[in-house]
């Protein structure tokens, strides 16, 4: 009789403990309470480690959960890592430079980098690898090209939503513009890019890649004075890398 009672109990106890943690949102915990309890028998952990196992299983989880959804939130158009980017093929690069950057210190001084060469060199590769860095660190990422950040721009402008835009833009750990002279603005779209560099001057930190060297800053936004501003802003505390070296495309054509 007090054998059954016992695992009517028992029962009982698993059922409320299911419950509980899903009221509690811990799913991970409701998976495996109960195998942890039994490796915790065998192994005779006590019920601070076996307590402690669980939580971290959970933790873990958790914290895998949030890493993806701020790398879905970025939106990045393609996932590139620092560790793959192949230095062998663009040897003036300072790769010590950049595994120091990868550490993600220039996100605290709100510094910014500045990928500038011609098409192929990785200049992108770099800009997503450091905003993967960012966003499995937990801080908050997006991926903008310059043509389709342009565009929100003059859009939240024309509906009346400007100052809400920068403001949110503003609140970004990191902000990555892509592709940056590509194509030429307007004067207008020049002006409201500027407003976006000056929200974010001193607090965050931008990524920028670009084909055009800043000399040629003033084509790209249709006036040199615009020019000039934007790139006092984006220069003042800044990792500027000029890369010259060949094609990974044409590499990739090629065989070489």
């Amino acid at each position: 009789m007090n054998s059954q009672k016992t695992k009517i109990d028992k029962s009982s106890i698993q059922k409320s403990i299911a419950q509980y943690c899903k009221i509690l949102r811990l799913p991970q915990v409701t998976d495996s309470f109960e195998e942890e309890a039994l490796k915790a028998s065998k192994t005779k952990l006590s019920y601070q480690e076996y307590l402690y196992t669980l939580l971290q299983h959970q933790v873990l989880v958790r914290t895998d959960n949030s890493i993806n959804a701020r790398i879905k939130k970025a939106r990045f158009p393609f996932i590139k890592t620092l560790e793959e980017f192949d230095y062998s093929f663009q040897p003036k690069m300072d790769e010590k430079l950049l595994r120091e950057l990868g550490n993600l210190n220039f996100l605290d001084k709100a510094q910014n980098l500045l990928f500038i060469g011609p098409p192929g060199v990785g200049k992108t590769h770099l800009a997503i690898a450091m905003g993967m860095k960012a966003a499995q660190a937990q801080k908050r990422v997006l991926f903008y090209t310059a043509e389709n950040l342009v565009e929100e721009l003059v859009a939240a402008e024309v509906s009346g939503k400007l100052n809400s835009f920068l403001d949110v833009m503003g609140r970004i750990d990191l902000l990555i513009i892509d592709e940056l002279g590509y194509l030429k603005m307007t004067r207008p779209a020049a002006e409201l890019f500027f407003k976006l560099i000056a929200k974010r001057y001193e607090l965050g930190s931008v990524i920028v890649t670009g084909n055009k060297t800043f000399e040629h800053w003033g084509e790209i936004f249709a006036d040199e004075v615009v020019a000039a501003a934007i790139l006092d802003r984006l220069l003042h505390h800044s990792f500027p890398f000029f890369i010259q070296g060949k094609s990974y495309r044409m590499k990739n054509i090629t065989g070489d």
